[in-house]
């Protein structure tokens, strides 16, 4: 089943069970893609859904850790609710083992060797990745390995 599909079930699901909090973060993901479509005049298929939720993830972890540090433990609670139900449509987190792994093959098919490289070497492992491991951490990864 399209994840589009999954999740437009799981919406009718959670208004027939009147789960309202789980409903309210759906409809968000929802209007995210749609809005995406509409911008971009085209359907997404599995994988541009997947970087849209990987989108999302991403800024519920940054807002997580503002609301952490600001005492904000209501609006944190809430944060790390929407992560974990967005969580549930990504992939499964590849480990560190194999992220570096990932990262060393892509390293030498590239022939990367300096920070100037970065780029082949992100481009490589994008939509290996995508939705898979936090790419800001890859990232760094990345630039570690270059600038030794």
């Amino acid at each position: 089943m399209p994840l589009k599909d999954k999740l437009q079930q799981d919406m009718k699901d959670a208004l027939r069970g009147g789960d309202k909090r789980s409903l309210g973060v759906i409809r968000l993901i929802l209007a995210a893609i749609k809005q995406r479509e509409v911008d971009e005049r085209i359907a997404l298929d599995d994988a541009q859904v997947t970087s849209v939720l990987d989108k999302m993830a991403k800024q519920r972890r940054d807002s997580l850790e503002q609301y952490e540090k600001a005492g904000r433990d209501d609006l944190a609670e809430q944060e790390t609710f929407e992560l974990e139900l967005l969580k549930a449509y990504l992939p499964a987190q590849l480990g560190e083992a194999e992220v570096d792994a990932l990262i060393d093959d892509a390293i030498q098919t590239t022939g990367a060797n300096s920070m100037k490289d970065m780029g082949k070497v992100m481009g490589q492992l994008k939509n290996k990745l995508q939705g898979r491991a936090d790419m800001g951490a890859v990232s760094a990864r990345i630039k570690a390995r270059l600038s030794a």
